[in-house]
């Protein structure tokens, strides 16, 4: 098996300083503030350098570079890992959340006629997989209501309960709803569902980098995400988490070439090692069947560093400080907050309706005028400040946000 030492990317670049509230690694960017790290987050300084320094030693060294960036993706792994609390060998490097869902969607061992709980208002990366799942192996796709935790969380709780006591094989769930940016409560859902031996299957793309995560502590089997939101990466990198149980009960639907055991031996190790019936690797990187993108990995490594360096719980703080100096002001516009009272349910997101009258649509396009960046996710105006984001942001935000309503009911 090949080996090679994975490179040191910014040992020549000391100067490139990661401070809470300090955007200056994020050159070029146009928006005076940037509160859209739910949807995507522009790459810094670190992951632009991260990327450059891959294809210059690609442009360099050609097919030679193999290795080295082979042995980048065990470092990443590594540092993924400590991020949820899990241990490396359980982490398969993906494209994208929907990459890690479908994989787990489709290689689940599945008896026909099993059912899967599934949520509505989440997002379709959640949901689509499964159902296809459902179509391909008969089974019953049962669909709650995943708002409900956050309107009436003791009776949600309830109603999934009586629903797994129905049987069920699997749960899939957001770490963070999209639209409310409410957190769920997975260990009170993982506690349910292991009574009756159903898996928790968690989509933590709204989650990981913002979010405080440990997958032994909450009880989660599956998780997936990926790189370009609060992990603040770019497109085309992700990650899928399994409990070494779950991996081993996995079937082996979407193997491929690089999903065999000593799978680089026949490129490297002379002749006769050409040979198709090698076991397929029963963790959960027998996933990892195929090219996949370099740069992307490269660039996840250097923000996840950043990520790392300032800790997770301190960056989710940051942002609740954030959000708390814009909420109450935003009441007082008429604008309705659907953040969780507790902070138990909250995320960096903050979800706010619009006044009564006033197109959310209108009140955004104002915002992006005034260089406000921001969502809309089905119809909330949704702001997602992270790491970057100065809290002295906040004055600028409200009174952008006065403005832009003001004009959305003028134009009426």
């Amino acid at each position: 098996m090949i080996s090679a030492e994975p490179p040191k990317l910014f040992a020549d670049a000391p100067e490139l300083a990661v401070k809470m509230g300090d955007r200056s690694l994020f050159t070029g960017l146009e928006p005076l503030v940037y509160a859209n790290h739910a949807s995507i987050s522009p790459p810094s300084i670190l992951s632009r350098k991260a990327v450059q320094t891959l294809l210059a030693d690609c442009a360099k060294r050609g097919a030679a570079a193999f290795p080295t960036w082979i042995a980048q993706r065990s470092r990443l792994r590594e540092k993924l890992a400590k991020l949820v609390g899990a241990n490396a060998t359980d982490i398969a490097l993906t494209q994208n959340t929907t990459r890690g869902v479908s994989d787990v969607a489709l290689c689940f061992p599945w008896k026909k006629g099993d059912r899967v709980i599934v949520f509505r208002g989440e997002f379709p990366s959640n949901v689509t997989p499964w159902q296809r799942a459902a179509e391909l192996f008969e089974l019953e796709v049962v669909m709650l209501d995943a708002d409900r935790f956050r309107t009436e969380p003791d009776a949600a709780m309830s109603e999934l309960a009586v629903v797994l006591s129905g049987g069920a094989r699997l749960v899939a769930v957001s770490a963070v709803e999209f639209q409310t940016g409410f957190a769920m409560p997975l260990a009170r859902m993982s506690e349910v569902a292991k009574a009756v031996g159903a898996a928790l299957f968690v989509d933590a793309v709204q989650a990981v980098g913002m979010v405080p995560l440990d997958v032994d502590a909450l009880g989660i089997d599956f998780l997936a995400s990926g790189s370009h939101k609060w992990l603040m990466g770019i497109e085309g990198a992700g990650f899928l988490y399994a409990r070494e149980a779950w991996a081993r009960a996995l079937v082996p639907r979407v193997a491929g070439w690089l999903s065999h055991e000593r799978a680089l031996d026949f490129l490297f190790d002379g002749p006769g090692k050409l040979v198709y019936d090698k076991p397929i690797r029963s963790g959960i990187d027998f996933l990892e069947g195929g090219n996949s993108s370099a740069t992307a990995f490269a660039a996840l490594e250097a923000s996840l560093d950043a990520i790392l360096s300032l800790g997770v719980s301190e960056i989710f703080d940051h942002a609740q400080r954030y959000n708390d100096a814009i909420e109450p002001k935003a009441l007082e516009l008429g604008f309705r907050s659907v953040r969780a009272i507790d902070s138990r349910g909250r995320s960096g997101t903050l979800s706010l309706l619009p006044p009564e009258g006033v197109d959310v649509r209108a009140v955004h396009r104002e915002l992006s005028a005034l260089g406000i960046a921001c969502a809309i996710p089905d119809g909330h105006l949704r702001l997602s400040p992270h790491w970057p984001n100065a809290l002295d942001e906040t004055e600028q935000v409200l009174l952008s946000l006065e403005e832009a309503t003001s004009r959305a009911r003028a134009a009426g």
